[in-house]
């Protein structure tokens, strides 16, 4: 038996959807991504890892997130094969 404090956590696929001007700024409409996070906000931290495009999903931007298609927040529990999708704000007029 592995002791609890050597175990690996569990990676799981995510796979990610950018809509509007996060796609614009990513250069990317979609992608899958291993993760072990856990929850929204701990992907949002891997993500902005990845470099300066990032920082449009910053937590202090006005990015909304939903995931399997319904709105969520950064405290949301991400499973094997969920979609998180990224998106600003829209506002009609």
């Amino acid at each position: 038996m592995v002791p609890v404090h050597v175990r690996k956590q569990a990676v799981i696929t995510v796979h990610l959807r950018y809509f509007a001007s996060i796609r614009e700024a990513l250069d990317c409409g979609s992608e899958d991504w291993q993760t072990s996070a856990t929850t929204v906000a701990g992907l949002r931290g891997e993500l902005l890892g990845r470099g300066p495009a990032y920082h449009c999903l910053s937590p202090d931007k006005p990015v909304r997130m939903a995931l399997d298609q319904v709105m969520c927040q950064d405290s949301a529990t991400l499973r094997d094969g969920c979609e998180l999708g990224f998106f600003p704000p829209v506002t009609g007029g």
